[in-house]
């Protein structure tokens, strides 16, 4: 398969070129706005075919000197050079390119809502799996794992810890709540609470508020890990090999610890900054992050000796369909589904990387 398009067919010769408006104010895109989405997308003008840089969906493609750049809605300036057009094939000067993204499949609108299905009895081939995030390291990639907190009260938590110091984590994107309990595992043996048995602690129930508390004290989770009070798990991994993570605040948070990002927006910008160098991404057991970064991500990366675009690794793994399905539905239709639970998943993930 070649994912890199012929630009001497249809529909690119002859094409017209596209036409740009300045946008009214800050935040605000003139009328008939390009709407993007997460496939390789090309836009010609007057220096020929050309594919904007940072691509993602719910965006808009803004001309920067002479090249193009996708950018958020409320990024956009007032008087900047927005990309107008409606049709994908050509017609005004965009073409939004297919091939091996969609099955090959064409119709009228490529990128749409609302069109897949995932089974639980469909089989997961775990060696394919670890025999690509074993490419993914062998050749420079970079792989986010955005996770949920039912990752560490899974038992999980090791093999998370054993995949981050083998090198095949790149950047974690997560919540307050797995980078608490993953610390409350390390100092007090406990998850909410429960031992490693999930048998529930003599006032285990404010075990992670101590947890947090006894972070706060020190300052940081860089801290607390040079302190010596943190000697195990996720985020101490990540701290002693130097890998970045994203703690993304929500409104039920406890605490939270301080580097939690609490304003969204922020969040949204500091997790913008990762998806755009991914060429994998791995979702486990977490429905709003799994969304949330899906429609930061394109479903392909040029991060090629030729810069040509090629499929995105996105590997969706949750114990229900629902999520699945869910993230699927919002636009990420290149995720592969994996249905079962967290502890499997990396366990059996492990052991087969173990292997390569």
């Amino acid at each position: 398969m070649t994912w890199l398009p012929d630009l001497s067919q249809p529909p690119f010769p002859g094409a017209a070129q596209a036409t740009f408006a300045p946008a009214p104010a800050d935040g605000v895109l003139p009328e008939g706005f390009f709407s993007t989405s997460n496939l390789p997308t090309y836009v010609h003008t007057k220096t020929g075919w050309h594919a904007p840089t940072r691509p993602r969906m719910d965006c808009a493609i803004v001309l920067r000197g002479a090249g193009l750049e996708t950018v958020e809605p409320r990024r956009v300036c007032r008087g900047d050079l927005v990309l107008t057009a409606f049709d994908e094939h050509g017609k005004e000067g965009v073409v939004v390119y297919t091939e091996g993204f969609l099955g090959g499949s064409r119709g009228v609108n490529e990128f749409q809502f609302m069109g897949t299905e995932v089974s639980r009895e469909r089989p997961v081939n775990y060696e394919d799996l670890a025999r690509r995030l074993q490419d993914e390291k062998d050749h420079g990639g970079y792989v986010l794992w955005i996770t949920g907190p039912a990752l560490v009260h899974s038992r999980a938590r090791n093999d998370f810890e054993w995949l981050i110091r083998n090198g095949y984590v790149q950047a974690v994107l997560a919540g307050n709540a797995v980078a608490v309990h993953d610390i409350e595992a390390a100092i007090f043996g406990t998850t909410l609470g429960m031992d490693n048995a999930g048998r529930p602690t003599q006032g285990g129930h404010g075990t992670h508020m101590r947890a947090i508390n006894a972070v706060r004290r020190v300052g940081s989770i860089e801290a607390a890990v040079s302190s010596g009070m943190v000697t195990s798990g996720i985020m101490h991994a990540l701290v002693t090999e130097k890998i970045p993570y994203v703690l993304a605040g929500s409104i039920r948070d406890d605490g939270p610890l301080p580097e939690v990002i609490t304003d969204s927006l922020g969040a949204q910008d500091a997790m913008r900054e990762h998806t755009v160098r991914a060429t994998g991404a791995v979702f486990v057991a977490t429905a709003l992050h799994a969304i949330a970064v899906g429609n930061m991500l394109p479903a392909f990366h040029t991060h090629t000796s030729d810069g040509r675009p090629e499929p995105l690794l996105t590997i969706c793994v949750d114990q229900t369909e629902f999520v699945v399905n869910k993230l699927k539905d919002r636009g990420t239709h290149q995720a592969f589904g994996v249905v079962t639970n967290a502890q499997d998943f990396m366990h059996i993930l492990r052991m087969y990387l173990e292997k390569c």
